[in-house]
């Protein structure tokens, strides 16, 4: 791509930003002293997380541009494009990155949960707002993780510098869970479009064309991300999407069962399974009874 640079090494984020390179596979970054630079596209091979200090360049994934103002974070996985834009064709940045490279986490607890941090899958969009307090803190998280690279490595060098990164990840994990109960504006009725979403799928046709509704076809409704929506369902009603989605089913399900015109094996088609077996399987997993038996004491009544 055009005007495209790569970030595959800690090194080479750091050469581009005039910053010293203290340990191969992690930096923390002051983006205010890096020089001026141009509207450029960057392919991230790193894991990246951005807090943006007084306004400058917005960056945009896709079509989309990030809802990054001052004060806010925004975490990319390994694999992501971004772009970065102003006005102005040269832009100063300004605030603080932390980078590090997949193998830092090799043979830590981290590497093994690191997918649990649902926030490096979330769109343009959603980006973390925090506060001046919040911010102080992330500020703090940094300060430890770049102490840390300015001490001589020795053999704790690894371990304390990748238990402060889980520090500072779980710290955002509790601002994103604030942010889910104070974003009212952002949030407010996206639980009950998903409602309405649900019910309206269930009186189209699109389940013998579709199949079952999943998480992604309603994050993808609701313009979200799939980890997005499912962190936010999940704050909201204490259950996955995924159940969400399944308990609806199953009162669907209930309700169609009392047609006696129909077997229950083209009402599990009509539903939008591939095979009766499996519907009877979560009926009786949701239920306690197959759908037969449930049709049969619901006649006695």
């Amino acid at each position: 791509m055009e005007n495209q640079i790569r970030f595959d090494s800690v090194s080479e984020y750091n050469a581009f930003n005039q910053h010293e390179t203290l340990h191969p596979l992690v930096t923390v970054v002051d983006l205010s002293k890096a020089d001026m630079r141009r509207n450029q596209n960057m392919y991230l091979g790193l894991y990246f997380v951005m807090l943006k200090g007084v306004p400058c360049g917005d960056l945009r994934y896709g079509k989309q541009y990030y809802d990054y103002q001052e004060g806010t974070l925004v975490f990319f996985a390994p694999g992501q494009v971004v772009n970065v834009e102003n006005y102005d064709e040269l832009y100063k940045p300004n605030g603080y990155a932390l980078v590090f490279h997949p193998d830092l986490l090799h043979g830590t607890s981290l590497n093994q949960h690191i997918h649990e941090y649902s926030f490096f899958s979330y769109q343009s969009h959603e980006s973390l707002h925090i506060s001046e307090r919040e911010r102080q803190i992330v500020l703090d998280c940094l300060s430890k993780i770049k102490y840390e690279l300015e001490h001589a490595i020795d053999k704790h060098s690894r371990k304390l510098i990748v238990s402060n990164i889980e520090l500072f990840l779980d710290y955002c994990t509790r601002f994103y869970d604030r942010q889910f109960l104070t974003r009212d504006t952002v949030h407010k009725g996206i639980l009950e479009r998903f409602e309405t979403l649900l019910t309206n799928y269930f009186l189209s046709e699109k389940p013998g064309l579709i199949g079952l509704p999943s998480v992604a076809y309603f994050a993808d409704e609701l313009n979200l991300s799939t980890k997005y929506f499912g962190d936010l369902v999940r704050k909201e009603t204490g259950q996955t999407a995924q159940d969400y989605i399944q308990a609806k089913i199953i009162d669907v399900a209930k309700e169609r069962i009392f047609d006696q015109t129909k077997t229950v094996s083209e009402i599990a088609f009509e539903m939008g399974f591939k095979y009766p077996q499996h519907f009877s399987r979560l009926f009786k997993q949701r239920v306690g009874q197959t759908p037969n038996a449930f049709r049969a004491i619901s006649n006695l009544n």
